[in-house]
């Protein structure tokens, strides 16, 4: 990519911002560490588990460094996987397959064993990544040569996409014509994220479609053949606001299949305080009850939200598996009141992180803080469209997060 992309730019591609210019301060090569790359976190002392951790569409393993170096501090070799077609170019993209991404998972899986031979093995699944786990762990009951997880953990796991990229294969067909070569792209960005790409292939929602639609078959092959007792607890959270992927999903295709072995789904409410409702869409008003099967249920639930409708206080409001009645524990934590609701993206980061928190630290580590902008002008004038540059990207209840991750790992 240096000899091919970076050393052959334009003078028009020379810019400030453009991730591929060498001397662009979000240019991945000038950071201590390139986290496009797969990565593996070794523990200080001799590891007594693994854990493999699958970012999310377009994303990088970036996405996934926060909880795996947690799973480091607690003893866990960790490794963090780069999937086909994602850290490099967005082209990549063009040609990678959903069968390209499972491979690769089954390869770092059978890696993670090879290194810890014995003790627990986890994955950790963000958005498509997610869906990788869940089917990577199905795939283990069917297929005993692969390598099973003790344990997955999901964060706005795709368990099915919106109804654009049901049809993204069909968008792409013009694309066989060479005058008609930009219909391969949903959209052509300027790249000045140095961890996840702006531009978008047609073929990157095909392939999460097709993913989808194995996994719930291979669910539904599952159930009717009564293994799903064999499936691994799943610890899953779950914004239930999600413009990406249907967050009904989680709740009624996955967890409704789920034995009684100790799993938990964990959603994340929009900001329950008046300060908002009145610019908010009527749907969004009973989001979370439109999710749960109802009780009783071989699953925990818990809520992450107000402790009343006056308060920016956040209790985990849980109802455990098989239980009737839901007790509240404050978490520590407040919504801010600038914030109506957590998006797809935000789970897997924290205030502090440099590039997508709201308080970096340190801020500007890799060229931009994309938490931190709050952008005001006029209309028409700016390259992104103002949902993408306001669109939440860190997780206030983050630490809450992974204090329930660390509770299954410890």
């Amino acid at each position: 990519m240096h000899r091919e992309v970076t050393h052959r730019l334009d003078a028009t591609q020379r810019f400030i911002g453009n991730r591929y210019f060498a001397e662009s301060p979000n240019h991945p090569a000038r950071f201590a560490r390139d986290w496009n790359h797969s990565f593996v976190l070794e523990p200080d002392g001799p590891p007594r588990g693994a854990v493999v951790l699958l970012h999310g569409l377009t994303d990088a393993p970036y996405s996934m460094r926060h909880i795996a170096q947690r799973y480091r501090e607690l003893g866990f070799l960790a490794i963090g996987l780069r999937l086909p077609g994602h850290g490099l170019l967005p082209s990549g993209l063009a040609t990678a397959t959903w069968e390209d991404w499972a491979a690769a998972t089954r390869l770092a899986m059978r890696e993670a064993r090879r290194r810890v031979p014995t003790g627990p093995l986890h994955m950790v699944g963000y958005s498509t990544g997610g869906a990788l786990a869940v089917q990577h762990a199905m795939s283990a009951i069917e297929t005993p040569a692969i390598v099973a997880p003790d344990r997955l953990v999901l964060l706005s796991p795709m368990i099915a996409v919106t109804r654009f990229a049901r049809f993204a294969g069909l968008a792409g067909l013009p694309a066989f014509l060479p005058a008609f070569a930009s219909a391969a792209w949903l959209g052509i960005l300027p790249e000045f994220n140095p961890f996840k790409y702006n531009s978008f292939p047609v073929n990157a929602g095909r392939q999460s479609f097709q993913l989808t639609q194995v996994l719930q078959s291979q669910l539904r092959r599952l159930v009717r053949a009564g293994r799903m007792a064999s499936m691994p607890p799943i610890l899953a959270f779950q914004s239930v606001t999600d413009s990406t992927v249907t967050a009904r999903a989680v709740a009624q295709i996955l967890f409704a299949n789920l034995p009684a072995n100790g799993s938990e789904l964990v959603l994340i409410d929009r900001n329950q305080t008046t300060t908002f409702g009145i610019l908010l869409a009527p749907s969004a008003d009973d989001l979370a009850g439109q999710h749960i099967p109802p009780a009783p249920r071989p699953w925990g639930l818990t809520f992450f939200t107000n402790a009343a409708s006056n308060s920016n206080e956040v209790v985990a409001r849980t109802t455990p598996g098989r239980a009737g009645a839901a007790t509240d524990e404050p978490l520590g934590l407040t919504c801010p009141p600038d914030v109506y609701s957590l998006s797809h993206v935000a789970l897997p980061f924290p205030a502090g992180d440099p590039l997508y928190g709201g308080a970096p630290e340190p801020r500007g580590e890799f060229g931009v803080s994309l938490g931190t902008l709050a952008a005001r002008g006029e209309s028409g004038v700016l390259i992104m469209s103002l949902d993408t540059l306001l669109r939440m990207s860190w997780n206030p209840f983050f630490p809450a997060v992974l204090a329930r991750i660390e509770a299954i790992a410890r």
